[in-house]
């Protein structure tokens, strides 16, 4: 970054008051070292900001894009200094976790409104993401734990898992299909049924699973659309696109808009927490002892 940060400010101002004058003001600063950073800005960009012609000011359609691109950075860092802040004087430590649709369910609603009450002090931030992109934070260090649905099948440095809930599953059906009525249903009845699923790319180790128990009933599934939410797979279902095979606890999803039917003889489904591996830092260990209880 070629830039600094008091000039990105200066050009923030500029672009949110449209008016020199008034961010100059905004930032108690005088206007000449105001327009002499938007110009240096300008400079190192190779392009210009602002389009200064007559007596008003505008963003040009590079300035817009720089806002657009730009405009979350100043707010974050001064969020992140006032977190450090309180963090280096003890009063909040912070739990970053990540979660899949999929495992939104009132247990996991009340593990985190347990842990609130018990741990006010540890600001609990949450990251709805799909399960690959948990594990790819966590090891990058961009999230301290995740409810990720199913443990990978391969190995996976650097996390461990702490099963936490098992669930079975089921088939969504769209009413009008002629399972619809069933009470029951074998997963051999679904080979060459038109499927919708939650992507392999988004959740591998769900897609795995499918594979495995639709090859032990004889079958290949047929999947016709593909989302990366569980959340969407079931939407689907309920607008007539196919037949999904899914958490049974997703039925709060579709309501009275699709049937639930459960899947005869299925194995349950073992959901697991992961977690950056090693010692786990007080706040951590507090939530896996609330949710291991």
């Amino acid at each position: 970054m070629d830039y600094s940060l008091r000039e990105l400010e200066c050009f923030t101002a500029v672009a949110e008051e449209l008016s020199f004058t008034r961010a100059a003001q905004k930032l108690h600063l005088a206007q000449p070292p105001l327009s002499r950073h938007i110009r240096a800005l300008e400079e190192k960009l190779g392009t210009v900001l602002f389009d200064r012609s007559g007596r008003r000011v505008a963003l040009t359609a590079a300035g817009a894009v720089f806002y657009e691109e730009t405009r979350t950075v100043l707010p974050q860092l001064i969020r992140a200094g006032e977190i450090t802040r309180r963090f280096a004087s003890g009063e909040s430590a912070r739990l970053r976790l990540g979660f899949v649709s999929a495992v939104l369910s009132p247990e996991l609603v009340d593990v985190l409104r347990t842990f609130r009450e018990r741990h006010p002090a540890i600001q609990l931030m949450m990251q709805d993401c799909p399960p690959a992109e948990q594990l790819s934070a966590l090891r990058n260090g961009t999230l301290d734990g995740g409810f990720i649905g199913l443990p990978p099948r391969e190995k996976t440095p650097g996390v461990q898992f702490v099963p936490w809930r098992r669930e079975s599953l089921a088939a969504f059906v769209p009413f009008g299909h002629a399972l619809a009525a069933r009470r029951q249903i074998d997963l051999r009845e679904l080979a060459g049924e038109a499927l919708v699923a939650v992507s392999s790319k988004a959740a591998p180790a769900f897609a795995a699973y499918l594979r495995e128990h639709c090859g032990k009933a004889g079958f290949r599934p047929r999947i016709v659309v593909e989302s990366p939410r569980a959340q969407a797979v079931a939407v689907m279902v309920a607008a007539g696109t196919g037949i999904a095979l899914l958490p049974a606890s997703l039925a709060r999803v579709v309501g009275d808009a699709a049937a639930v039917i459960p899947i005869k003889k299925a194995p349950r489904i073992a959901h697991v927490f992961a977690r950056t591996a090693g010692s786990p830092s007080p706040p951590m260990r507090h939530f896996i002892d609330l949710l291991t209880a």
